[in-house]
């Protein structure tokens, strides 16, 4: 039988071996930072400029009052009717059936909200105001009681039963995160859970094309025959491309090979600093324009496009590109998932999009020459503290509690750099200067461009809880690519991942084209289950309705998912 003292033993040989790494590899300083630190100092202090003595005191009385029922309600009786709230952070049923647990976790969410609500009345530039809630929430998300050992009733239940084996232990996980150079609460699970082309990435296909940018992968197919149209997939940089064919069971890969569609998929290469140069305008023209004349090259027919996040935003590129060149008739349809071509509402996201930290950023480039994969890791987590960051410091350096595998997380943590002249152009005029929405606001190799032109049938598919791609600005977007829209369910990641199968999450439908999202939605249809078979049908409608013998493929050049995905 195991004992506290074998815990503790496990857990001083831990600390030991950790320690040793640590300090044979010791944390390194950058020379460069990718945002400027003075701005947000000039946030902070234009922000608390812009409250009147007369608006503090009416939020002063307001919290008052507040706090006056909150003491009320702390001595009601047990069994007294109260709303719990919906927070994955305090699902131990000790914060709701113990008064001293429940107290804490009512108190902490009271001064939360109160402290949000100060940002969100509060006047000045949007920017600097989006930073300030940054900086809160962070702030906000650290404080929460569930974070610390002494008033998580989880942890303290745990501690106990080890005897404090598992702080010892999970003090041992901080030291080999810190070794690691990745950063702090690396998630925790079986490194061997998943390998790319075997249980993972693993839709039997081959690379067919490839170049410095991107390889190509064309699938095997499944059925007979096959719709005449190919479809070719665009992913965003950031990631590579096998979000799409994560586990077979929630492969959209695998689903449209069984549903007769011949797919090919972008794999793009991971960057390093012989890429710096590349730019927009060379993944739009040497990539997606590429990979588009090789699709129609072997299979002889016009594609159909679909692209997720910011391989949306480059696929409105390359069609407006083909439009004013009088190519648009290469594309047969092309599908948007959580694309953004209006940056006008950017949320969160604004306090990054700011004159100074994009000046600090370009010199942070021009020393590297990309940004990490694992500084883009860190910023995507901190927009979800408390999913991506706070919940793994609880489980890993205060539970030490192994983390299960998960193929959409081992995904996520599989990330890309970026070449530092397609994020210079990218944070400049699309972001900064949202020039997509300008008629010629943006060029390609010389050539102005203008979104209105496209004429290509285009669907777009925003998420209703995207914490990326804010569903509302995709509509927005929508709007100005005169594109038909549909709404699905879930998160920018998670509900796109969504087989038929599951039967999860739902998405909404309507025919109608009002002038903001809100008003879309108040009149839209909810459907249950996937958006996948309605999309499929949306396709077949663009189609001709031809189906040709399945494609097999004689000329591979390796076996799927290529090279490139594997690449570090």
């Amino acid at each position: 039988m195991k004992t506290a003292g074998d815990g503790w033993a496990r857990a001083t040989t831990a600390m030991g071996e950790a320690m040793t790494r640590a300090l044979a590899k010791p944390v390194g300083i950058g020379a460069t930072r990718a945002y400027d630190p003075l701005a947000i100092a000039s946030a902070m202090a234009e922000f608390g400029a812009s409250y009147t003595p007369a608006k503090l005191f009416d939020l002063q009385m307001d919290a008052a009052k507040q706090w006056g029922e909150f003491w009320r309600n702390a001595f009601a009786p047990n069994d007294a009717p109260r709303e719990r709230p919906r927070d994955r952070r305090f699902s131990a049923p000790e914060w709701e059936s113990d008064p001293w647990f429940r107290g804490i976790r009512d108190a902490y969410l009271l001064a939360s909200a109160q402290l949000k609500r100060l940002v969100q009345q509060g006047e000045g530039d949007p920017k600097g105001k989006a930073m300030v809630g940054f900086l809160l929430d962070q702030w906000v998300n650290a404080l929460s009681p569930a974070n610390f050992p002494h008033l998580n009733p989880q942890v303290i239940e745990r501690t106990v039963a080890t005897g404090g084996a598992n702080l010892a232990h999970g003090f041992a996980n901080l030291l080999e995160d810190v070794a690691s150079g990745r950063g702090l609460v690396t998630r925790r699970t079986d490194p061997d859970a998943f390998r790319k082309g075997e249980t993972i990435a693993a839709t039997p296909g081959q690379v067919v094309f490839q170049n410095e940018l991107f390889q190509l992968v064309q699938y095997t197919p499944t059925t007979a025959d096959v719709a005449a149209e190919p479809l070719l997939y665009v992913p965003p940089l950031v990631n590579r491309f096998y979000m799409i064919d994560l586990v077979p069971k929630s492969s959209l890969v695998k689903w449209l090979v069984d549903q007769g569609r011949t797919v090919f998929v972008i794999s793009w290469v991971n960057p390093t600093d012989a890429h710096r140069g590349k730019g927009v305008e060379d993944y739009v023209l040497d990539g997606i324009v590429a990979a588009l004349a090789v699709v129609r090259e072997r299979t002889g027919a016009k594609p159909d496009l679909f692209a997720f996040c910011l391989g949306g935003t480059l696929v409105a590129i390359a069609l407006a590109w083909l439009a004013a060149q009088g190519r648009g008739g290469e594309v047969n349809s092309a599908t948007l998932i959580g694309s953004m071509v209006d940056f006008a509402d950017m949320r969160d996201w604004s306090a990054f999009v700011h004159e100074a930290h994009l000046d600090a950023l370009d010199d942070h480039l021009a020393a590297q020459g990309y940004i990490d994969s694992v500084e883009l890791q860190r910023l995507f987590a901190a927009m979800r503290a408390n999913d991506l960051i706070w919940s793994s410091v609880v489980s890993h350096y205060l539970l030490d509690a192994p983390a299960p595998p998960s193929d959409l997380l081992y995904w996520f943590e599989d990330g890309a750099r970026i070449p530092a002249a397609f994020l210079t152009s990218y944070n400049r005029k699309l972001l900064f200067e949202n020039a997509l929405t300008k008629p010629a606001g943006f060029e390609v190799r010389g050539q102005p461009i203008d979104l209105a032109a496209i004429e290509t049938p285009i669907l777009s598919i925003a998420l209703k809880d995207d914490h990326v791609s804010a569903w509302s600005a995709v509509y927005d977007g929508a709007k100005l690519l005169r594109a038909e829209f549909l709404l699905g369910g879930s998160g920018h990641n998670a509900g796109v991942i969504n087989p038929p199968a599951a039967n999860k999450h739902g998405f909404w439908t309507n025919d109608a084209r009002p002038d903001t999202a809100k008003e879309w939605l108040e009149t839209a249809t909810r459907n249950e289950g996937s958006w996948w078979p309605w999309w499929d049908a949306w396709l077949s409608a663009k189609g001709g309705g031809e189906r040709v013998p399945a494609r097999e493929i004689t000329d591979g050049i390796e076996p799927a998912p290529g090279s490139y995905a594997k690449a570090s």
